[in-house]
């Protein structure tokens, strides 16, 4: 069923299978980053709306965790089905609230879909086991079952990928959902209400609210209803809701903050080092958890790396993103083009040099311009911060362990890549790197078939892959006894 963009904006809650306002009538205005002008409202809900949206999914999880498997694959396979019908539609709508280019908002419904296609695959692979028994007269057996209601959080920068992460598992595993998008972009989540409706999902299966951060998560992970938390934004926020969920001892995933080092050692391909760090850095201006943070390139070719670097930056063009042609649209608000302003003036302070950009763009609003900044060093803010936007410090390293060193020296361990044409090189650097996601040779590396998620800071559990899913089951272990053999 093909749809046109407006079908799919809806401006209300999604509760036990109805659009309902919230209580107060009151809502939050929804801005477009690329003029500046409002598209929508979305409703302002609280604690009571998130209450009766989580007794909704409860009871919807009483039918739907016994269909079988086979049963929500059929009805996942229908909905990856309508998101590639109405893929235009849907990356127009997610354009028009976040900014991205055109390309890159089609790229992410599609990977949206593939997202709902793989778990729809997986939900007939929840495999348990049968155990040899150390007694005569009884069997082991261990066998996995949905845990119950989920609650998701997700972010502006792609909100339609990272809901597609969470609701595909949970529809998979048998789970009910209740999500909140981020309210700078709703449209994109409450859309999926539209799709599940269209696909036959069942009422109060999934539901989705908009308003208040702090009520809408609060309540999510106190009410005892709600057995697992998964989240995806800031590591700050992540621990708060970690220690919300510890008073009901929930299940937690969480993809939090990056720093994401980019290593160029002297023998790596210098052409593809440099088309691997535009896609690392600039995709989404920049606005993306596994963007690089940092880059270090060996002494050797420092100077030949960034002077390529910065005329490759140059080149990209600014712009809407429903613009043909667009390869980097606005920041998602003045608070962000701020923060980067802030990064380049501190880092000119100590010895910085500005390659190219470093100013907001002419086009005005919050478009910033690619930038590129030579001479950088550890003690300038962004080494430790996370940048999110399109500034791309370059760091000159000597030696292999030192680049080592220096991309490990944070707390955070979510995405990291390099280019080396050393094999050997390539497996100590890969086994050096306190890493989730490693990227050798290529920038962009996420994709459904393999799991995504980060050490230290950077998070708990993995999303994609077939260990994707395994967070939104419970193990049971049975021993059955008193058999006469």
């Amino acid at each position: 069923m093909l749809q046109k963009t407006s079908y799919f904006m809806k401006q209300a809650n999604l509760i036990a299978g109805e659009w309902v306002e919230a209580d107060s009538g009151q809502t939050i205005d929804v801005v477009n980053p690329a003029t500046g002008l409002k598209i929508g409202t979305v409703p302002n809900s609280g604690k009571a709306e998130t209450v009766r949206a989580i007794e909704a999914a409860a009871e919807a999880f009483e039918s739907w965790k016994k269909t079988s498997a086979s049963e929500r694959a059929k009805l996942m396979r229908k909905l990856h089905d309508l998101i590639m019908e109405n893929q235009d539609a849907l990356a127009e709508l997610l354009t028009l609230e976040q900014g991205k280019s055109l390309t890159e908002a089609k790229g992410e419904v599609g990977m949206s879909a593939a997202y709902i296609l793989w778990y729809a695959e997986e939900a007939r692979r929840i495999y348990g086991d049968v155990v040899p028994s150390p007694w005569r007269d009884r069997r082991i057996m261990v066998t996995k079952e949905p845990v119950g209601v989920i609650a998701a959080i997700t972010p502006w920068n792609f909100p339609s990928s990272m809901l597609a992460r969470k609701i595909g598992p949970a529809l998979a595993s048998g789970c009910t959902a209740v999500v909140k998008p981020a309210t700078q972009t709703p449209y994109s989540g409450l859309a999926w209400g539209v799709l599940c409706e269209e696909a036959g999902i069942p009422k109060g299966v999934v539901n989705i609210l908009t308003g208040s951060a702090s009520e809408i998560g609060g309540e999510m992970t106190r009410n005892p209803l709600v057995r697992k938390i998964t989240f995806t934004g800031s590591t700050e926020v992540g621990k708060i809701l970690i220690k919300q969920a510890a008073s009901t001892v929930k299940k937690v995933s969480m993809e939090l903050g990056g720093n994401a080092p980019f290593i160029v050692f002297d023998d790596a391909d210098l052409d593809r080092a440099v088309e691997g760090a535009i896609a690392a850095k600039f995709r989404n201006s920049g606005q993306t958890c596994v963007c690089t943070n940092r880059f270090f390139v060996q002494s050797k070719i420092y100077g030949k790396f960034v002077e390529k670097f910065a005329a490759a930056a140059e080149k990209l063009k600014v712009g809407n993103g429903l613009e043909e042609g667009t390869q980097q649209g606005p920041l998602i608000d003045e608070k962000a083009v701020q923060k980067v302003e802030e990064f380049i003036a501190d880092a000119e302070k100590k010895g910085g040099k500005v390659m190219t950009g470093g100013k907001r763009h002419a086009l005005g609003g919050t478009y910033f311009q690619p930038t590129v900044i030579a001479d950088a060093k550890p003690r300038m803010r962004f080494t430790r911060e996370e940048i999110f936007g399109p500034v791309a410090p370059v760091y000159k390293f000597k030696n292999e362990q030192e680049a080592i060193d220096l991309a490990n020296n944070t707390e955070y361990g979510l995405a990291c890549y390099f280019y080396t044409q050393d094999l050997g090189r390539a497996f100590r650097v890969m086994e050096g790197l306190k890493y989730g996601l490693i990227g050798v040779n290529e920038g962009v590396i996420t994709t459904v078939e393999a799991p995504f998620g980060g050490l230290k800071e950077s998070g708990l559990g993995k999303e994609g892959g077939h260990q994707g899913i395994e967070d939104y089951l419970d193990t049971k272990y049975v021993c059955i006894g008193g058999l006469g053999i």
